[in-house]
């Protein structure tokens, strides 16, 4: 039996155990593992196994990833995520929906801090949703605005998505955060306009807004200044080159630690939970980059990658075309499989492509995490919508799910936009950088 073969074996007994539920991490090991020493020997396998755990989780450049994770965890316990929504209420409040519109701009502005999507979507949910409620917001559109907002995530910086993108691409960090600013806040505004075009077409999801004073316009302002502080701070400091995104994540850290003293919400309690919810997660993060390196070097051997680039460089498609048939092969396994291990698992098959063809590696990547984002809100998966159905435990999933239909086509408009603006998500890093890529 040819590598080729064994390879194309193991990527559909992969995809069949994870539509299984098996955990992801283990079950990239057990297949790569066994797939290496099918092809190679089992002594190779075993080599490979000894060497790849240690070599990812004690690489110095991966620490970026707990740090930003504790720096989200801090933010959120010092209570920032009130303030907060409170701010975007008051200088949004004659928007049509405008509490449903206030929580996306809220979303937006905790993404800056958090880079997780079912994060975003937990916290802003429990601040958000009794509130709209308290005004009679149907609750398709309260429910649907929150898990939509939720998905900023993972595409605002700092982006858990771009880094191990970043990482699997050998890009710069810093140059995936500087590209995903502005599809991030276009995405938010359209996500806006989305909530005002279905309250124009049907006033009965929301309540007409309110007059919001100046002064309680200014009173406000407390709420958005540790989010500006630490977004000017740690990004600032990246893009600028003051300090590297693995010492930019340790300052963010630091200072979040500073607002939740200030805050007076030091409690140990409220530190025990924040470290151990970035263990948690920072652990589910690193198996997972663990099992996708181990599952990779099982792909490059069977040549499934090369393989591939050359038949799509073959079939003398236009180059456009090729994105948008990888990304719907992105958005439709995303329905299925969690964002983030499909970012580690797919980019080393489908980035040999976008190489060969001469396309840029960051536009690809941003295009790749705002696909990503389509899984966190449709089905099976659309973890987002399960978060935000654990919050509103009252209101069917069902219900949810048709709340997001709206959001996603909105989603799919700015894709189709990012796609064919390339400045949008290149000329931020152009004029920090140089170039893109």
């Amino acid at each position: 039996m040819s590598p080729l073969v064994i390879g194309v074996i193991g990527v559909i007994v992969l995809l069949i155990l994870l539509f299984m539920g098996m955990n992801i991490g283990f079950t990239m090991v057990v297949v790569g593992f066994f797939g290496y020493a099918i092809i190679v020997n089992m002594k190779g396998a075993m080599g490979l196994f000894s060497s790849v755990p240690f070599s990812t989780i004690a690489n110095y450049s991966y620490s970026v990833i707990p740090l930003f994770v504790l720096m989200g965890q801090f933010a959120f316990y010092a209570g920032i995520s009130q303030d907060l929504y409170a701010f975007c209420h008051k200088w949004i409040g004659r928007v049509p929906g405008s509490l449903s519109s206030a929580t996306i701009v809220a979303c937006a502005f905790f993404a800056a801090i958090c880079g997780s999507s079912t994060a975003t979507t937990a916290t802003l949910g429990v601040v958000c949703l009794p509130e709209m409620r308290k005004y009679g917001y149907k609750d398709t559109l309260a429910c649907g605005s929150i898990a939509a907002g939720g998905t900023l995530g993972i595409l605002i910086p700092p982006s858990t998505g771009f880094i191990l993108y970043a990482i699997a691409a050998e890009e710069s960090i810093g140059t995936m955060f500087a590209a995903g600013i502005i599809p991030g806040i276009l995405l938010a505004a359209i996500y806006v306009m989305t909530i005002m075009i279905q309250v124009k077409m049907n006033p009965d999801l929301a309540p007409k807004s309110e007059k919001v004073s100046l002064q309680e316009k200014m009173q406000s302002l407390k709420g958005v200044i540790p989010i500006l502080i630490l977004f000017v701070i740690v990004l600032g400091g990246i893009f600028s080159g003051i300090f590297s995104a693995n010492e930019g994540a340790a300052v963010g850290a630091f200072i979040a630690l500073l607002f939740l003293i200030g805050k007076r919400k030091a409690s140990w309690e409220n530190i025990k939970k924040s470290l151990a919810d970035t263990l948690r997660t920072s652990c589910m993060i690193f198996m997972i980059m663990v099992g996708a390196y181990i599952f990779g070097y099982f792909l490059t051997i069977s040549r499934i990658p090369t393989t591939l680039a050359n038949g799509i460089a073959a079939s003398n498609l236009p180059n456009l075309v090729v994105i948008l048939l990888i990304l719907a092969i992105y958005a439709v396994l995303g329905c299925f499989i969690d964002s983030l291990p499909l970012i580690v698992l797919l980019t080393p098959i489908f980035l040999p492509i976008v190489q060969q063809m001469g396309m840029n590696t960051v536009w690809f990547g941003v295009l790749m995490v705002m696909t990503m984002q389509l899984g966190l809100i449709t089905p099976p998966v659309g973890m987002c919508v399960y978060v935000m159905g654990g919050i509103a435990k009252d209101v069917p999933i069902m219900k949810i799910f048709k709340g997001v239909v709206p959001f996603v086509i909105a989603l799919i408009v700015t894709i189709l936009l990012v796609a064919l603006i390339k400045p949008l998500s290149l000329g931020l890093p152009t004029l920090l950088y140089g170039s893109a890529g």
